[in-house]
């Protein structure tokens, strides 16, 4: 290429060697295009993105790699190396970006335009062999005492990686053994997200041409859902929601009426229906013995219902017991049985809790 360069420069008839060179003869910089900005400081050369970014403008993108014409501007210094600072421009649109160099990390700083794609990790968890820095290099160089014990720490780390290692070699040949099967199942792994894809794509079509728009589509969320609702002038709950918001309002509400009823209303209610003390009328009868199930009638006058209470004296189910009544007296003979002969039995009067319809018809008559 030098020699190149000798040859295929053109002088005009009219050039003098002593302005010193042909750049200067013309009062062109031998950069030319790429010098226009060079009385502010600021060159033009093609830059190369050192990592993967996301360009704040359009939020696409941007691989590491990919070039651009961008202004190299010098800023400042970090000891005796000067930091350079690149403006560019984004390929896919107008978004401008500025990364600057940063010598103290031996990395790129974006300032602005720009985001970084996070793909950075501490060696140290994942297990990996980390590089020594320079104070461990020197002190390795210096002191051979821990050079020694370096050594012994880091074939223990061997000893104890190893095991690991040779699982994860094993379990790497068992499972591409067969290229062939593995090839397989990738390849119908990757049919069927395509066929999610282009499933999404086409939802994604046709609501663009029927809202008549020409902007990307993102991913649809539930808290994107609820604020569609919430323009639309629609509830947030779903029928779900709702008929599950329905259900646990019934099953708080009382089941009696709330106009004069109260949870401690309810509580006496239930003492007293579980009380022992509370009679209703009711007749139990005692399938062990036949006992005889009328009391005197002394004792049944004044009683608003009947209550019936066991006789003590128990009577055989083998002896016959026959009654007769008496039309005119209204007293009952009983026949057969101990102790029965002679003795008579007034007839009682039963009253009824619901009330005695035909005493009520006969009074009023």
């Amino acid at each position: 290429m030098g020699e190149r360069k000798g040859t295929n420069k053109y002088y005009p008839p009219d050039y003098d060697p002593k302005f010193g060179g042909l750049n200067k003869f013309l009062g062109t910089h031998a950069l030319r295009e790429r010098a226009r900005k060079i009385d502010k400081g600021i060159i033009i050369i093609r830059f190369e993105m050192p990592y993967n970014i996301w360009c704040d403008g359009c939020k696409n993108h941007i691989g590491m790699g990919v070039r651009y014409n961008s202004e190299k501007t010098k800023v400042g210094m970090y000891y005796t190396t000067p930091v350079y600072e690149f403006k560019m421009k984004c390929h896919l649109c107008d978004n401008h970006f500025v990364i600057r160099a940063d010598p103290a990390n031996f990395d790129y700083i974006i300032i602005s335009g720009a985001r970084r794609q996070e793909n950075r990790w501490d060696p140290t968890q994942n297990g990996q062999v980390v590089p020594e820095t320079k104070e461990v290099q020197k002190r390795l160089f210096d002191d051979q005492m821990y050079k020694l014990e370096h050594g012994v720490e880091d074939k223990t780390t061997m000893e104890t990686a190893k095991p690991r290692l040779v699982k994860l070699f094993n379990r790497n040949e068992d499972e591409w053994a067969d290229c062939y099967s593995a090839n397989q199942k990738l390849r119908a792994e990757f049919r069927k997200q395509n066929y999610e894809i282009k499933k999404l794509t086409n939802i994604n079509v046709a609501l663009l041409k029927k809202s008549n728009l020409e902007i990307p589509l993102l991913e649809e969320r539930d808290e994107d859902k609820k604020l569609a609702k919430l323009l639309s002038m629609k509830p947030m709950r779903s029928g779900e929601e709702n008929s599950e918001f329905k259900r646990k309002n019934l099953l708080l509400q009382s089941s009696l009426p709330t106009s004069n009823f109260n949870r401690k209303k309810e509580e006496t209610a239930v003492k007293l229906l579980n009380g022992t003390k509370l009679k209703l009328g009711i007749v139990r009868k005692d399938s062990s013995s036949l006992t005889h199930p009328v009391k005197n009638a002394k004792d049944l006058e004044g009683s608003g219902s009947v209550q019936r209470e066991e006789i003590p004296q128990k009577v055989p189910i083998s002896s016959e017991i026959k009654f007769e009544s008496n039309k005119n007296t209204g007293a009952i003979k009983r026949k057969g049985g101990p102790d029965a002969e002679g003795s008579e039995i007034s007839k009682p009067k039963w009253t009824s809790l619901v009330g005695d319809y035909e005493s009520s018809n006969s009074d009023s008559n």
